[in-house]
């Protein structure tokens, strides 16, 4: 996904929509290996399986990659978050603490 449309959505949407997407792709991945186990597959239709089943394994590793990317963008967002908190804290309690004497 390029950087300015994850801009435009929120880091925890995304998640979401991958993780939607990678679960699909696992039943995906378990309906191609049930098909594939079966004995009575011609050969052509063994490797037309196996093709489909290389390629769902390759796109689900992918959005394993880019969720693992995305889980630290998000705590990196939430680092930044807690830290803003804490100055913002700070300089109100240092605020009223002032104003008081």
């Amino acid at each position: 996904m390029t950087k300015k449309k994850r801009e435009n959505l929120g880091v925890a949407l995304e998640i979401d929509g991958l993780e939607e997407k990678l679960t699909q792709c696992r039943r995906d991945l378990e309906a191609v290996s049930c098909r594939l186990h079966r004995a009575e597959l011609s050969p052509e239709d063994r490797l037309s399986l196996e093709k489909e089943k290389n390629s769902l394994m390759r796109k689900a590793s992918n959005y394993e990659k880019e969720l693992k990317l995305l889980r630290q963008e998000n705590r990196k967002n939430m680092l930044l978050s807690v830290a803003i908190f804490i100055l913002l804290a700070l300089l109100y309690a240092h605020w009223t603490i002032s104003s008081s004497n």
